[in-house]
């Protein structure tokens, strides 16, 4: 979720970044949230005028009754106060709740180097990479013609089939070579961020709250692509508390750190994990769903780094 105070100094830019997304409005209604900050900045004051007030009341009263005379009318106000107190700090979470609920829907600003384009016409290109001559080196030509991976898979034991009769579509069984080819591939891109990158690997929870989900910015908006564990029962209880099956261990690995404050001396933290993830796709139906394509449960090597916001962008380009 994006910090309140950004758009609280300057929503215009904050506006206008969003802008080079989508319509701002598809993200942030900004009548509301002006509203709603306005509405809390009136009413913060008058709780705060309240306890000011309260505070002076008591201490007038205590000074009264120290002398043995009548504190009534003033306890009386101090009465009237504490009603008004309450439900002034009661409207005041509600707008806070109100501002998260707007907030939450609000994507990441995007970066001022990002170039504004519709669809992929407007995509930059920023170089170029091929096995054989590295960066910047041109594809290389194919001496062979390129066969789809469903024909070549399931000669080698690749089952969409049983996948299907055993849970439902976009479900695969690997076999015998596929499988250990798999498995050994997890092995090797754990190893290689472990032994040459110095990542620290995680085994984690496929299973996490909401709580965790929100903080990842899964939640709410992308909650009809998450899988329910368990759907969420009374509020408040934690054993009632919804649970989700992972759609990628950035997830739980982002949590690691969550309302936590790192000495800088322990950055960067660089975290790695192997887990299945697991995603519904409601929103990709009849699109790229051939083979090994939108599967709802697939298998990654996440890499997670904490760093420094002043190193964030070079971070970024190195991983």
């Amino acid at each position: 979720m994006l910090d309140i105070n950004l758009l609280r100094k300057d929503l215009p830019s904050a506006i206008a970044r969003l802008e080079t997304r989508k319509s701002p409005q598809i993200f942030l209604n900004v009548e509301a949230f002006q509203a709603l900050e306005a509405e809390r900045k009136a009413v913060q004051i008058r709780t705060e005028a309240l306890q000011s007030q309260r505070g002076t009341l008591s201490k007038q009263i205590g000074q009264l009754k120290s002398r043995a005379e009548d504190a009534s009318a003033l306890m009386e106000l101090v009465s009237h106060s504490k009603a008004e107190l309450e439900a002034s700090a009661v409207r005041l979470d509600q707008i806070q709740l109100e501002l998260q609920a707007l907030l939450l829907a609000v994507p990441n600003l995007p970066h001022d180097s990002v170039p504004f384009g519709v669809g992929e016409a407007g995509n930059v290109e920023v170089r170029k990479w091929s096995p054989v001559e590295g960066l910047g080196g041109a594809p290389a030509a194919l001496t062979f013609t390129p066969r789809d991976h469903v024909d070549v898979g399931q000669a080698l034991g690749l089952d969409f089939e049983l996948g299907a009769k055993l849970t439902g579509s976009r479900f695969t069984v690997l076999k015998g070579p596929l499988a250990r080819l798999h498995r050994a591939l997890s092995q090797f891109m754990l190893d290689v961020q472990t032994a040459e990158h110095g990542y620290t690997e995680c085994y984690v929870p496929y299973i996490v709250n909401a709580d965790s989900l929100r903080a990842t910015g899964q939640l709410p908006k992308f909650e009809e692509d998450l899988f329910a564990a368990k759907k969420g029962g009374q509020e408040g209880q934690a054993e009632n508390a919804a649970l989700y099956l992972i759609p990628t261990s950035e997830v739980p690995l982002t949590n690691f750190v969550r309302d936590e404050v790192l000495p800088q001396a322990q950055l960067p933290l660089m975290l790695t994990a192997h887990t299945p993830c697991f995603r519904s796709e409601a929103g990709s139906y009849g699109r790229d769903t051939r083979g090994m394509i939108r599967q709802h449960q697939f298998d990654k090597v996440e890499m997670v780094q904490i760093v420094h916001p002043e190193n964030s962008a070079q971070t970024l380009e190195t991983m």
